[in-house]
């Protein structure tokens, strides 16, 4: 079932659509070579395949993995021959340099037109010499519509799909494998294909129940791999979510995390997130999330989803606040910018026996020896004793209740 020219291909209309760049490179027949990126499943062989179907140009596959450069020679010798032929490379991020370097030259000449096919964001994981010589399109995802359409394409196709077969699925069935496929289209075919073929006819068809299809369609195809872009974005979108403090949106991405098993992610991303987001508006919240986090490690999943599920919602719920980190970051960047400053004399060490000669430690007033434990005296290097890091968030009652201690602190040791 896999589309034969680029008006076959399902979705994808910002690339193949009417005025879409794909389709009009085609229709001008001036290929470049490119880098399809996106999750498995969503068409990325078959817009290879359907350009060259398209184009009439010899098509070749490959892996940038399991085939040596001794394959790629062959296809080069094949484009030599016939003036141009385009290469699917699949797993393009994975390509060694002893390969790159055999193909960079061909793909100069034109002998070759690159069409690498990769999950894996292309601007981190492929070499800029390969990246800088290819058009760069990522693919969206399948919708539910997109994936119900490729089903009843291969249901009515006697040629290439199970036409011949006179089968009838029910609304519930195609229902399931719409959404058990989670956009992963050769998925949703698989299994199709699979309740087809062991199904028992009944009379001069083969009816395909919910039944069948929760049979061949057991797990949803979920679409998270954890060296993939899809796993940084659900971890970004985690994040971001608790920190706008929608709990709806916190539960659902923490369940795409934990669906794809990666307690350690969320472990480390909840620690984050109750220092960086909550910080001081709820400091001992954090408490609370290693707790969680503790106790989802001992107990491990499915069981752990329950520690990780009270600590999100609390999380999202709570107030939010980044004073802390903030006002380190400023401190950082004055480090960086050189106002670093000398240590105040009387704040160095006096722990050895030249340290007075020096003027070392001398005049250092021990605050434990006055009234509160608090003495006016300068703290900071003189180039920045004006300085003001912390900057306490209005809009929290602790951080309130902290700014006036720092206020009237700051106005003795200023003195």
């Amino acid at each position: 079932m896999r589309p034969r020219t680029i008006d076959e291909v399902i979705s994808q209309e910002h690339l193949v659509g009417e005025g879409g760049i794909i389709r009009r490179m085609v229709e001008a027949r001036r290929l470049t070579s490119m880098i399809l990126y996106g999750p498995p499943g969503i068409g990325k062989t078959s817009i290879a395949s359907a350009i060259a179907g398209s184009t009439k140009y010899m098509f070749r596959t490959l892996n940038a993995v399991s085939n040596t450069k001794k394959d790629m020679q062959q296809i080069v010798e094949e484009g030599k021959m016939s003036g141009t032929v385009i290469l699917l490379l699949d797993e393009i991020h994975r390509l060694d340099k002893a390969k790159q370097d055999f193909l960079l030259p061909h793909l100069e000449k034109g002998t070759i037109i690159l069409i690498g096919a990769t999950t894996s964001n292309p601007y981190h994981a492929i070499n800029p010499a390969i990246r800088s010589r290819s058009q760069i399109f990522e693919l969206d995802s399948l919708d539910q519509d997109d994936i119900r359409l490729a089903l009843t394409r291969a249901i009515a196709d006697e040629e290439r799909g199970l036409g011949r077969m006179s089968l009838e699925v029910n609304e519930e069935a195609m229902e399931h494998f719409t959404l058990s496929a989670q956009g992963d289209v050769r998925s949703a075919l698989n299994a199709l294909e699979l309740a087809a073929l062991s199904t028992k006819p009944d009379g001069d068809k083969v009816r395909i129940t919910l039944d069948d299809a929760k049979a061949c369609m057991q797990q949803s195809a979920f679409l998270h791999d954890k060296d993939g872009d899809a796993h940084y974005d659900v971890m970004s979108a985690f994040q971001k979510s608790i920190r706008g403090s929608d709990v709806d949106a916190s539960l659902h991405y923490l369940a795409r995390l934990i669906e794809a098993g990666d307690l350690v992610t969320i472990a480390r991303r909840m620690l984050v997130i109750a220092y960086e987001d909550i910080g001081l508006a709820n400091p001992q919240l954090a408490t609370r999330t290693l707790n969680a986090i503790i106790s989802a490690e001992r107990l491990g999943f499915p069981e752990a989803r329950i520690p990780l599920a009270n600590a999100a919602i609390e999380l999202a719920l709570s107030p939010k606040s980044n004073s802390a980190y903030k006002s380190l970051d400023s401190a950082i960047a004055d480090i960086k910018k050189g106002k670093a400053g000398t240590v105040p004399k009387h704040l160095k060490d006096g722990h050895y026996a030249s340290a007075e000669k020096l003027g070392n430690a001398v005049g250092y007033k021990y605050p434990h020896n006055f009234p509160n434990n608090v003495v006016a005296q300068q703290y900071m290097p003189d180039t920045l004793k004006d300085r003001q890091y912390f900057i306490p968030s209005k809009d929290t009652k602790y951080e309130g209740q902290l700014e006036e201690i720092y206020s009237k602190l700051r106005t003795i040791l200023r003195k």
